[in-house]
């Protein structure tokens, strides 16, 4: 039976409660991995209810896990969680270390709060290696669940979707990085390899995609021309400035009624920051895991969008901060893969505090991704910056 040195740093893995659509928490096999190392695991009750496992099950892990409540798990020398619990920070004790995604280059305020509080923070979203790859990402099923959506909406507001007499289904993807390209992929395949098999057998023409890069965007006219003939417009950017939006309101005057606005950014409206930080594409509502699909004439278009902020054009919108939460087994197994070897790695070298920039890579990346290392903007960064998140939680 493994026993725990008398220094053994105490791990915490609560449940999410984001909104009841948010099913997805670490696995047995995340907790398990993390006993090896001999430190004790906090394990919130409850936890991965969501994807039908039971507290039995973690305990089944290993001797070191306890089930507590959800103070209780607080209470952890390092508290993992994906999604980053804002109301739960002052249940942390001040030295802890939180590991969630965190977004600092977007979310001033939370940097302050964490610190004012005393606390270690190392987020995911920053996790990078020597050549600023991220470590912890899931944007596979960034691009391939958001445009699986997408065309879930466009079978509702193109009727000619299944008339062979139609012409191809015209793509625009903004942003050619990681997630960009897994969405051109998706958008090839109507988002779905089921949906393209049946299209495929129905004899009805393709998918015509476009990307589009930075270096165009600011261009009105050829963007205005491109979004007249665009059937579903995607924004992958990853914006040097938030402040400002790739795609104004007024813009999206130029696209057809009937388009739908694929949201894989989800940057949120923060008019209260300095700068302010808005939307990629001014004037959408931003959807979470209970509701990502949004047609014209919903509600959320007043509830969730500041005052100020124009809505004048809307078109159907499909956005959700979480991407590959709608397949949350799935995504959780892919971040237990890549996060467990740096759970260890922290653990080896005694928590934050310890970390060394000369020492190995998986040791390198987390205290890049530190708190501790953070300053806003590559060029007060030690080490390479990471790179900006994309809806990967």
């Amino acid at each position: 039976m493994t026993t725990p040195a008398p220094t053994a740093m105490t791990f915490g893995f609560p449940r999410m409660r984001k909104e009841p659509g948010e099913r997805r928490d670490f696995l047995p096999g995340m907790v398990s991995a993390i006993t090896r190392s001999g430190c004790p695991v906090l394990v919130e009750s409850g936890l991965g209810a969501g994807m039908g496992y039971t507290d039995d099950e973690y305990r089944a892990a290993s001797p070191l896990v306890e089930i507590t409540g959800d103070r209780g798990v607080y209470a952890a020398d390092v508290v993992v969680t994906l999604r980053a619990p804002e109301d739960r920070f002052a249940w942390m004790r001040p030295g802890a270390t939180l590991v969630s995604m965190l977004h600092f280059p977007t979310r001033p305020g939370r940097i302050a709060r964490l610190a004012s509080l005393g606390l270690q923070a190392i987020a995911l979203d920053c996790i990078v290696d020597d050549d600023g790859r991220r470590l912890v990402e899931n944007m596979r099923a960034v691009g391939w669940n958001g445009v699986e959506a997408a065309f879930d909406a466009l079978a509702r507001t193109h009727p000619g979707l299944t008339d062979r007499t139609r012409g191809p289904v015209r793509v625009t993807v903004m942003g050619a990085g990681e997630v960009g390209r897994h969405a051109v992929e998706a958008a090839t395949k109507y988002g779905s390899l089921e949906r393209n098999q049946t299209f495929a057998d129905l004899r009805l023409p393709g998918v015509l995609v476009s990307v589009v890069g930075r270096n165009m965007t600011g261009r009105v006219p050829e963007m205005r021309a491109l979004l007249a003939n665009t059937d579903v417009l995607v924004d992958a950017t990853q914006r040097s400035d938030p402040s400002r939006p790739v795609i104004p309101n007024r813009w999206l005057a130029a696209l057809p009624t009937g388009a739908v606005i694929c949201d894989l950014v989800v940057d949120p409206y923060q008019p209260q920051a300095i700068p302010p930080t808005v939307r990629g594409i001014e004037g959408i509502p931003q959807g979470d895991l209970d509701q990502w699909t949004f047609f014209p004439d919903d509600p959320a278009w007043c509830r969730t969008i500041p005052a100020g902020v124009s809505t004048r054009n809307r078109r159907t919108v499909v956005s959700s901060y979480s991407w590959p939460g709608i397949h949350p087994e799935a995504c959780m197994r892919t971040y237990e893969r890549q996060l467990a070897p740096l759970l260890v790695a922290l653990a080896e070298r005694g928590g934050v505090r310890g970390l060394r920039a000369d020492h190995g890579m998986l040791e390198r990346a987390l205290r890049r991704a530190s708190l501790r290392s953070w300053t806003p903007g590559p060029a007060g960064r030690e080490e390479p910056a990471a790179l900006p998140a994309l809806a990967g939680a």
